[in-house]
């Protein structure tokens, strides 16, 4: 399941698409249909040309000698992936972006980008490749069959709301593109927020009165009741709220609360606000 209404953080084109699976005996026309989807999963939403396709790997797929984790493979290595999201990429944004495209999620922590950049070290671009496409999750995921899809809005596929966080810095909007409209251009957006670990604004691409802000990469000291040695107090900045209690002088609604609230009370406090109308604009590190 999804956090929060889905319309609101602009994924609902993703809630409401069901997975897209390869079937035996699929018409020229579902087969064709399937090679898009890879294509726009694969190159982060990236359009495109025809003079760019893949003759050759499409031709196996249509011919049954690959299935769609083998034609995701020959997208994910071939020198039109390679060029746009690796060749003169930074490292850590090529890595990110890897785990948006083949796993539909953005990494788990420090620990998890570490191992794929030594893979990288090590044994190279192709066998970067492979680790994801070989991995128990992708199989246990998507299988043979089925072409991956974005999937870290949902709480099935993260491990932590910190990680939930980090999906909206990848993916704004079933319309966002990995290539274009990005204004952090190459630049990596989840280094600094994995290394310590903080969660960011999760703002609606729709206009929704808030803005949407990244912390600056500095480093954060734990403080305010409730801090402790097992998590840190997050400020969280809500549009749209109305207490229960109404002030019976002025009937306008109350904008841009903020609320200092320790690590493990932090679905606690979720809930509440979005029980009183409350649309969170904002949840960072303090």
């Amino acid at each position: 399941m999804p956090f929060g209404p889905a319309s609101r953080l602009g994924v609902s084109l993703f809630d409401e698409t069901p997975p897209i699976e390869s079937l035996p005996g699929s018409s020229a026309e579902e087969a064709e249909s399937i090679i898009r989807a890879v294509y726009r999963q694969v190159l982060g939403n990236a359009y495109v040309m025809e003079s760019e396709r893949l003759a050759v790997p499409e031709s196996q797929f249509k011919r049954g000698e690959y299935s769609v984790r083998e034609f995701v493979r020959a997208v994910a290595k071939s020198d039109l992936y390679r060029s746009r999201f690796f060749d003169g990429v930074p490292r850590y944004r090529a890595i990110e972006l890897n785990f948006r495209h083949l796993l539909g999620r953005p990494p788990r922590d420090l620990e998890e980008t570490r191992a794929h950049s030594t893979i990288l070290d090590t044994k190279g671009y192709e066998a970067e490749i492979d680790s994801y496409l070989d991995s128990d999750e992708y199989q246990n995921t998507f299988g043979e069959n089925f072409v991956p899809y974005i999937r870290g809005y949902k709480t099935e596929a993260i491990q932590s709301l910190v990680q939930f966080t980090h999906t909206f810095q990848l993916v704004r909007g079933s319309a966002s593109s990995s290539l274009k409209g990005d204004l952090a251009g190459k630049s990596p957006k989840l280094n600094s927020l994995v290394i310590q670990s903080i969660a960011t604004p999760v703002v609606s691409p729709s206009s929704s009165g808030a803005t949407f802000r990244t912390p600056p990469a500095v480093s954060r000291s734990r403080q305010g009741v409730g801090a402790t040695s097992d998590g840190k107090v997050y400020r969280i900045e809500v549009t749209g709220y109305r207490a229960k209690a109404v002030n019976a002088v002025s009937k306008f609604r109350r904008s841009n609360q903020v609320f200092l609230v320790p690590y493990d009370q932090l679905s606690q406090e979720y809930q509440r606000i979005h029980q009183q109308g409350g649309v969170i604009a904002s949840i960072t590190a303090v």
